[in-house]
C-alpha cells in the first residue's frame, strides 16, 4: 500500500511539473538600432556575436553577386555598442561565399564560418585574417556544384568539411568545429590550428548527427551540439564521450503559422516546436544557456541540466510590444 501511494504521488509530481507554465520572457524589442551607410543593407542575418568592449558583429547574406550558385552572399559588418556602423570586415574575402555563424573568443579575435565555401576564418581584433581551416570549391575542381547526400555517405577527410555550421571553444583555445549539413559530425583543432581528432557521423543514435548546427562549451569543458534534423542537444566531454542528450518540449500556440512552408501535423524534426537551430551558453559562474527555434519561432532559457527557465518570442514578422521590459 505504501509503494502503491509513493507510485501515485511521484506520477502526480511528475504530471504536475509537466503541465506547470514555463515562465514568460519580457522583451523589447529596438527598431532601427544599427546605423548603416545609406547604401549598404542588410540580407539575411545567419549570425551575430559581441566583443568584450561590447561591439556587434553581424554576419549577413548580404553582398550577393553572381548566379544564385557560385554568388559571394556573406558579408561580415561591425558596429559600435550604440548601434553605430563602424567598418566592413574582409572586404572580398576569398573563402565569402553563404555566411553562416560569427562567434568572438575570449581573446577578442572574430571567427566565422561559412557554408559556401566549407571554410572557417580566423580573423585577429584587427580585422586581419590570422588562420584559415577547410578549402572551397573552385572553379577548375572537377563536378564543383552544390554538394550531395550521398547514401551511403562520403567518408569525411581531416582538415576539410561539408557544409560547415558553427565554433567555439574550451578554456585551452582548442577549438570544436560543427560539420554540419553532410559530414555530421564535430571536429576538434588546437590553438595552432593542429587537427587533433572528429566524431560523429549521421545517424539518429546517441553520437550521431542530423546537421550538427550549433556548438557550445561550458566551463568545464563539456560540448553541447544542436542537433537540429534529431530534435535534441547532444552533450559530451572534451574527447567526445557522449554523456546525455536535452529535449525542449514547451506547450505552444498551435494556431502560429511557420515563416516558411505550411502547417504540417507531422512536421519535419527541423522545423518541430524546440528543435534546435542555434544555441548559446552564458559565461561562468552561473552558466544557462539558450537556444532557438523556427517554429514556432521562440528563444528559450535552459539549465545545463535542461530545465527549461523560461521562454520569449513567437512566429510573426512585427516588432514586440511597445513598453515591453527585458527580464532574463
Amino acid at each position: 500500500m505504501r509503494c502503491s501511494i509513493l507510485i501515485l504521488f511521484l506520477v502526480a509530481a511528475s504530471l504536475f511539473a509537466q503541465q506547470s507554465p514555463v515562465p514568460e520572457i519580457r522583451y523589447r524589442s529596438v527598431p532601427d538600432f544599427f546605423k548603416l551607410p545609406s547604401d549598404l543593407y542588410f540580407g539575411e542575418v545567419a549570425g551575430v556575436a559581441v566583443n568584450s568592449k561590447g561591439y556587434i558583429f553581424v554576419f549577413s547574406r548580404g553582398n550577393t553577386t553572381g548566379p544564385a550558385y557560385g554568388a559571394s552572399a556573406a558579408q561580415l559588418l561591425e558596429f559600435g555598442a550604440d548601434g553605430k556602423f563602424l567598418r566592413e570586415i574582409g572586404h572580398n574575402l576569398y573563402a565569402w561565399s553563404y555566411a553562416h555563424t560569427v562567434k568572438v573568443d575570449r581573446e577578442d579575435n572574430i571567427w566565422v564560418t561559412d557554408k559556401g565555401s566549407d571554410m572557417v576564418i580566423k580573423f585577429n581584433p584587427e580585422g586581419r585574417v590570422v588562420m584559415v581551416f577547410g578549402r572551397k570549391q573552385e572553379a577548375s575542381d572537377d563536378g564543383t556544384g552544390p554538394l550531395k547526400d550521398a547514401n551511403p555517405p562520403l567518408p569525411p577527410e581531416d582538415g576539410m568539411f561539408r557544409q560547415v555550421t558553427d565554433v567555439a571553444w574550451d578554456k585551452f583555445n582548442n577549438a570544436y568545429i560543427s560539420d554540419g549539413y553532410v559530414n555530421s559530425r564535430i571536429a576538434k583543432v588546437d590553438k595552432d590550428g593542429k587537427w587533433l581528432k572528429s566524431w560523429g557521423e549521421p545517424g539518429s543514435k546517441p553520437g550521431q548527427f542530423d546537421t550538427p548546427h550549433g556548438i557550445a562549451l561550458d566551463a568545464d569543458g563539456n560540448v553541447y551540439v544542436a542537433d537540429r534534423g534529431n530534435r535534441r542537444i547532444q552533450v559530451f566531454d572534451g574527447e567526445g564521450k557522449f554523456l546525455r542528450q536535452i529535449t525542449v518540449d514547451v506547450p505552444f500556440d498551435h494556431s502560429a503559422r511557420p515563416a516558411i512552408g505550411d502547417k504540417r501535423e507531422n512536421p519535419n524534426p527541423t522545423r518541430s516546436p524546440g528543435s534546435p537551430w542555434a544555441i548559446c551558453i552564458t559565461p561562468p559562474p552561473n552558466q544557462v544557456m539558450y537556444s532557438s527555434d523556427a517554429y514556432p519561432g521562440r528563444i528559450y532559457k535552459l539549465s545545463l541540466d535542461g530545465k527549461v527557465l523560461g521562454v520569449f518570442g513567437k512566429s510573426g514578422k512585427q516588432l514586440a510590444a511597445r513598453g515591453a521590459s527585458l527580464d532574463t
